[in-house]
């Protein structure tokens, strides 16, 4: 089922039987159709439809906003901001697409080459829950432009945002067999890869489903864009404001109540400022103790996105305790029947400790002292991920010579967990294979073909 429950109050609000395998079989057989019409139009005409799709997303914010807060919580406030870059994405490919997508002349030895860039046919995409229209936005937006066909299998707590979504696009002026939703169960997605009319997959999502999907996609000789977990790295070399850094560090982490793939989640402070950094973060994480209604502008600290997931951070938390960590702020599951969680700081983490190596997927900060600059990118580098990381400090070049010795595919000086149209999004190790966004992300499904002249 695709069950619709509200995370603020545990209130179960809609159930939507999944789609049946002859369902998922004719969903399949009409985007592989259209793909040959849609192909074909031009690429001026196809921008034209994802430009008015960026309209209708900017009409529509407000809607698409409540709809993320019902569904799994996300403040009502930071809703809308996730629907301003949405509406970016849709811009910046409706805007830029046809110059991407033009032919690239080349000169070889005895004559001349032409490279040309096109679709490749009909994709499959497997979104999250964390961010219910961005993550579809950037997946879909460049394959529109660039004339692949989508249909969109999306988590199992948004079917309304799903079917906004699909909505939005149909309205736009793209045809029902350019783009599909499907209530598609998890069980459904390997034959779905399995079957030859679908030519790649791009999944946001854990790594277990990142492994599986890839698993798959190899076994059928797909192409496949995977952007999975994150344990984003912080590293802050020295301050001239310790408040400042503290207050943007909690901001950065505490977006999404700490549910965003390439968030810091790990603090690397040099040794002569930690302390100072420790006792002011511990202050300044007492402002996300207390829930409130996400829908409330006001409300600082929203639920998780669900039970389970609040249950699941929480025995993080506590394990870490039980192993050794010290517990400086926060730490406790709220009660009543919203998924809320205290904002939480954990110091003395160790490598023997389980949460050293996972992601925590909520309010955790984990902070660790580094003895120098050195220390610190060993720190920040021992990790099983590789998505995102960011360097704090005054001196530029020198958070700049940091930031290359980092082994992730984006990396920020003073700011962090960052995401716009036009920079390309991914990363490495654990974390996933390709780039969504910027140039990269209308070429990972892309054909590109050379023509000898």
């Amino acid at each position: 089922m695709y069950t619709l429950t509200n995370p603020a109050t545990g209130e179960l609000i809609e159930e939507i039987t999944n789609a049946t395998d002859d369902e998922v079989r004719a969903a399949i057989e009409r985007v592989h159709r259209g793909y040959s019409s849609w192909r074909r139009r031009p690429v001026s005409q196809r921008a034209k439809i994802v430009s008015r799709a960026a309209e209708l997303f900017a009409e529509r914010a407000d809607e698409l906003a409540a709809i993320m807060t019902l569904e799994m919580g996300k403040r009502i406030n930071e809703g809308r901001g996730e629907i301003g870059i949405v509406v970016d994405i849709f811009n910046y490919y409706a805007d830029n697409g046809p110059a991407l997508l033009a032919d690239e002349p080349l000169s070889i030895k005895g004559g001349e080459a032409v490279i040309t860039k096109g679709p490749i046919g009909a994709l499959l995409g497997v979104m999250p829950w964390n961010f219910p229209v961005y993550q579809v936005a950037r997946f879909v937006a460049p394959n529109l432009v660039l004339g692949n066909t989508i249909l969109l299998k999306h988590a199992s707590i948004c079917p309304r945002s799903a079917l906004a979504i699909e909505q939005i696009l149909r309205d736009a002026g793209v045809p029902e067999d350019a783009y599909a939703n499907i209530f598609a169960s998890s069980r459904q997605v390997p034959w779905m890869l399995a079957d030859e009319r679908i030519r790649g997959v791009s999944l946001t999502g854990s790594e277990q489903a990142g492994i599986s999907v890839a698993a798959e996609a190899g076994r059928n000789l797909k192409k496949a864009v995977l952007e999975l977990g994150g344990s984003d790295p912080l590293i802050v070399l020295d301050s001239d404001d310790m408040d400042e850094t503290v207050r943007l560090t909690a901001t950065s982490r505490m977006r999404n109540c700490g549910q965003s793939c390439n968030a810091p989640k790990r603090m690397i402070v040099l040794a002569d400022i930690y302390d100072d950094f420790v006792d002011g973060l511990a202050k300044r994480v007492a402002d996300y103790y207390l829930p409130g209604d996400p829908a409330d502008p006001a409300t600082k600290l929203g639920p998780l996105a669900s039970a389970s997931a609040a249950d699941e951070v929480a025995g993080q938390v506590e394990t870490a305790i039980q192993q050794g960590a010290t517990l400086r702020a926060g730490g406790r599951r709220i009660e009543g029947p919203g998924a809320y969680l205290e904002a939480t700081v954990l110091t003395d983490v160790t490598p023997d400790m389980a949460a050293y190596a996972e992601e925590i997927f909520g309010p955790v900060f984990l902070v660790f002292r580094a003895e120098d600059e050195d220390d610190a990118i060993r720190i920040a580098n021992d990790s099983p991920f590789g998505l995102g990381a960011s360097v704090w400090g005054t001196d530029r070049e020198r958070a700049r010579r940091v930031a290359e010795q980092i082994e992730a595919g984006m990396v920020y000086l003073n700011s962090a967990g960052g995401s716009q149209a036009d920079l390309p999004f991914g990363g490495i190790k654990r974390s996933g294979m390709g780039r969504e966004l910027g140039p990269a992300g209308i070429e990972e499904f892309m054909n590109k073909k050379s023509i000898r002249l």
